[in-house]
């Protein structure tokens, strides 16, 4: 499968998370140790909003390996955002292009997932045919993660991400029961808008992929004073990660089954999700 990271809090440099934790997610690009997959070398991307942009995220994918990319290397050693995402991805069979790697991009909004709906090329077309006519023309892949983002587009990922993103699942489980595919999705998905990012772990068969989130700054902070990076971060400042980036006790949350989280949050860090079926 894959392995992502979604970053919101104080701006910082994108390679103060890529880059420098002791597993950080470019070394997990070749040496995941909780994915399907131990590499994950099929394309990587970033998405990041600036403070001075347009409210839509900058882009940058290839399809090389992260692990020895030269220009991100250099790109995340200079580019500062308070929130970002990124990806390292291994395909599920779908082609390895610059299109196919994530994250994906609609106006404001930023998509990203590890997982796969199985039997993708028999529900393929149903799941199109129920994407917005208008949006259709911008889906640019062949990716299952692609046509999942524009569903929940079309579904009001506008209005209400939670509910959006619901619907698009009870429609991939309703379409693969009535086309005899058990157990069709498996995901956890991030999703952002510049000032919110949402997150998601669900499958049909109730075990998910691995997803962790980060406990609020100052619990870590009284937990490990000696951690540099955490004195200048503020309270909301918070990680969404496939998997830790560390070691340190206190800091990683697993991400119940079933469940989502949204940052900055509320008083609660997850809520539960089900399916909608439409």
């Amino acid at each position: 499968m894959c392995r992502w990271l979604a970053y919101s809090g104080s701006p910082i440099l994108l390679d103060t998370v890529l880059y420098r934790p002791e597993h950080s997610l470019i070394n997990q690009s070749l040496h995941a140790r909780l994915g399907v997959e131990t590499t994950n070398g099929d394309g990587f991307g970033l998405g990041w909003y600036s403070a001075d942009g347009d409210g839509t995220p900058a882009v940058f994918r290839d399809i090389g390996p992260a692990w020895n990319n030269r220009n991100l290397l250099e790109l995340s050693a200079h580019v500062r955002s308070r929130l970002f995402f990124a990806h390292v991805r291994a395909s599920t069979g779908t082609a390895i292009q610059q299109t196919n790697c994530h994250p994906f991009r609609h106006g404001r909004w930023m998509w990203m997932h590890n997982g796969s709906i199985t039997d993708f090329h028999r529900l393929r077309r149903d799941l199109c045919m129920a994407v917005d006519p208008a949006l259709f023309p911008a889906i640019e892949g062949s990716t299952d993660s692609e046509v999942m983002f524009y569903l929940a587009v079309t579904y009001g990922l506008d209005q209400d991400v939670p509910g959006s993103v619901a619907r698009m699942a009870g429609l991939v489980e309703r379409l693969g029961k009535e086309h005899g595919v058990p157990n069709p999705l498996q995901m956890t998905v991030a999703v952002a808008d510049g000032e919110r990012v949402w997150a998601f772990r669900y499958s049909s068969e109730r075990k998910s992929r691995s997803l962790f989130y980060s406990s609020r700054a100052e619990t870590v902070r009284q937990l490990h004073p000696e951690v540099d990076f955490l004195r200048g971060v503020s309270e909301a400042t918070r990680l969404i990660v496939s998997e830790p980036l560390g070691y340190l006790p206190g800091v990683w949350n697993e991400l119940p089954e079933g469940s989502y989280a949204a940052i900055p949050s509320g008083a609660e860090d997850f809520l539960p999700f089900v399916p909608e079926y439409v």
